[in-house]
């Protein structure tokens, strides 16, 4: 067992582990402070009839769904931040065992 713990550590799969688990555990929740608190108040700041995932740009004939790209990207950052600062709170990033280069 000894030897098993030991790999874990040294291949850092603690820590891909917690991004992986924490990443989708709140990832509904991010999604919904995302969609219905922030994208609606960007989107009265930004102009954007009906929410900030509606916002087009028109280029001739073509429509740029701006607003969904900007939507994806909140909840990106924010499951991001979630992610580091839950590892850094509960110290997790310090499981993982650096190898002694010789």
């Amino acid at each position: 067992m000894k030897g098993f713990i030991d790999f874990i550590r040294k291949q850092g799969v603690v820590g891909l582990a917690v991004g992986f688990i924490l990443g989708g555990a709140v990832s509904k929740v991010v999604a919904s402070i995302v969609a219905d608190i922030i994208n609606p108040i960007l989107g009265l700041i930004l102009g954007a009839a009906g929410g900030l995932q509606q916002m087009v740009i028109k280029i001739g004939s073509a429509q740029l769904l701006i607003g969904n790209f900007i939507a994806t990207l909140i909840d990106f950052i924010v499951i991001a931040l979630v992610v580091y600062y839950g590892v850094k709170a509960l110290k997790l990033d310090r499981l993982d065992k650096k190898e002694d280069k010789k």
